[in-house]
């Protein structure tokens, strides 16, 4: 029996990770791919078909998709978007550069990798794309705009995917995580402090009361899951024979997928305000 295919982006922690694990275990061809090289050995010494691949690089996207389907007879199954990381910080302290690079891993990136595979899945008749979106890709918290605009996008591009697709076998998915435990959190810290000048914001309280917030140990939430609990979602949509458009993962992003139905905007908009 021929191995399913799946190439998964961002995978040296966290959900990818996770996710190639778990799928190679249940008899995938798993294409790990990675940004830095250390990284790429480890998947590749744990077993993993891995690969480098920076999602910022045009020229990296396309040897990464050469070199998977040259392994593969030209054909691909399916694809996991799910490399990005989180520009925290109020949207009036994010400068036009840190915008650029949120948009150029979380979006373009994707993008770009999805349309170079696309031809693949037209020729064989068949494939699914996943999309990591998140809790942040359909309502808003502060201090999260640049990361929430790369996630809208990405949810945007998704949802005209699949009216573009629809009548195929071809089928864009959403996964919308709320908070899970990982690096993305130390991660997200790490790049705040980089490219915001705390002390002469305005928001600076605000930024002192996160700081402190972010510096604890432990999970950011008492909702937070696992990376493993956003794979379950992923291999229903791999696996079954009618896909949702869209996962939730959390249960913030279940409430609050409820309230943004049901409540006015004013109403959600205090209620998110007041949240973290």
């Amino acid at each position: 029996m021929t191995k399913k295919t799946i190439l998964i982006t961002g995978c040296s922690s966290g959900i990818g990770y996770c996710a190639a694990k778990i799928l190679k275990e249940r008899g995938y061809k798993v294409f790990a791919s990675a940004r830095k090289p250390e990284d790429v050995e480890r998947l590749a010494n744990e077993g993993f078909e891995s690969l480098q691949l920076d999602v910022d690089s045009s020229v990296s996207i396309e040897n990464a998709v050469s070199e998977v389907l040259s392994k593969t007879d030209g054909k691909l199954d399916f694809l996991f978007n799910n490399a990005g990381y989180g520009q925290a910080g109020a949207v009036e302290d994010i400068s036009r550069d840190a915008f650029r690079r949120q948009f150029e891993t979380n979006f373009f990136g994707a993008q770009e990798l999805t349309n170079k595979l696309l031809p693949t899945m037209r020729k064989q008749g068949y494939g699914r794309i996943v999309y990591n979106s998140s809790i942040l890709g359909f309502v808003a918290f502060k201090h999260r705009g640049a990361y929430m605009a790369s996630k809208y996008a990405m949810e945007g591009v998704c949802d005209a995917m699949r009216l573009e697709f629809m009548g195929t076998k071809i089928y864009p998915i959403l996964i919308e995580p709320g908070p899970i435990f990982s690096k993305f959190r130390d991660n997200a810290y790490a790049n705040f402090m980089r490219t915001i000048d705390i002390d002469s914001s305005p928001n600076k309280e605000d930024y002192l009361a996160t700081k402190k917030r972010l510096e604890r140990e432990g999970p950011s939430t008492a909702f937070t899951l696992q990376p493993e609990d956003v794979v379950k979602r992923l291999i229903h949509a791999l696996e079954s024979s009618k896909p949702k458009a869209r996962y939730y993962v959390c249960t913030p992003t279940y409430i609050f997928g409820f309230l943004k139905r049901i409540l006015p905007t004013r109403w959600l908009d205090y209620l998110l305000a007041k949240s973290e």
